[in-house]
């Protein structure tokens, strides 16, 4: 066919040869057909041509032939699911062309990584002519930005869990509770476990790690008050602790914990700051 031919039918031409389009190609014929062919290349990453549907179903509603780029369907007005509209001197037939995709589904969100197509394609017949529409639907926004600016803030608390059971495990129930601000001071007898969880606030993505490198006791609020002692050190128990404190691995299926990676959680037997010169215990809080 002719160079104007090609492009009427929205084809592509090199001169010689009338080529389909990279994306979408639609014909309407006289005789009430309606010829269909999208290309891989129609989205990004590539379409799956086996996962395309029209509204309807049907043996018309296949493809007629296909290659490893293109998928070409041809089908009467009438079948398919097409839609017929009537306007005044004009008669349309519309269908819809859409992609299925694979979703991953998790315990905390589900993904996909297929592309999602929509196109919705008409016929209009006015008079002896025929015009082609073809609109490519949108349907979902753009994702947000991976990363967000903002602070990570941190909160440090003690589990209180008790076992009232026979042969239970302190470890596995002392942080399904914890102490609240009204429950301080907390008193311990010396080398009772401290058991302690540090976690972060806010925070739904998995991809995050808490990392606690040092961790420190003082007898005063400001934490770069003498004298103190280290519990954890580069991330290790103190070496110089004769009752070394003992870290705890979080898991998914550890008590209070939606995100473990954003958990860090220790033990260490309660102590009590003595002077430095007499060497006499000080009955302080810790």
């Amino acid at each position: 066919m002719s160079g104007q031919e090609c492009e009427h039918i929205n084809c592509c031409y090199d001169g010689r040869m009338c080529y389909y389009g990279k994306a979408v190609t639609v014909q309407c014929t006289k005789d009430g057909q309606i010829i269909v062919v999208v290309a891989r290349d129609a989205t990004l990453p590539n379409l799956d041509l086996e996962s395309i549907a029209l509204l309807g179903i049907g043996p018309s509603c296949v493809p007629v032939g296909s290659t490893s780029a293109f998928a070409i369907y041809q089908f009467r007005t009438t079948e398919c699911g097409t839609v017929l509209m009537e306007q005044p001197g004009v008669i349309i037939y519309e269908n819809r062309m859409l992609s299925s995709y694979e979703v991953g589904v998790g315990k905390l969100g589900s993904v996909t990584r297929d592309s999602s197509y929509d196109l919705l394609f008409q016929c209009k017949y006015i008079g002896t002519s025929i015009e082609v529409l073809v609109v490519e639907v949108n349907l979902v926004p753009p994702p947000q930005p991976v990363a967000a600016p903002g602070p990570l803030r941190v909160e440090l608390r003690l589990g209180n869990g008790i076992c009232n059971v026979k042969g239970c495990v302190e470890e596995d129930v002392v942080f399904a509770s914890f102490y609240t601000e009204f429950d301080y001071p907390v008193v311990k007898t010396l080398r009772d476990p401290v058991y302690v969880d540090i976690f972060m606030l806010e925070r739904t993505d998995p991809n995050i790690v808490l990392s606690v490198e040092h961790c420190w006791a003082t007898t005063d609020a400001n934490p770069y008050s003498l004298p103190r002692w280290d519990l954890l050190v580069n991330g290790c128990p103190y070496v110089d602790d004769r009752y070394q404190t003992r870290l705890i691995p979080v898991g998914p299926a550890s008590a209070n914990v939606l995100f473990p990676t954003h958990h860090r959680r220790f033990v260490f037997k309660m102590f009590t700051f003595v002077e430095q010169t007499t060497l006499v215990p000080r009955r302080e809080k810790v």
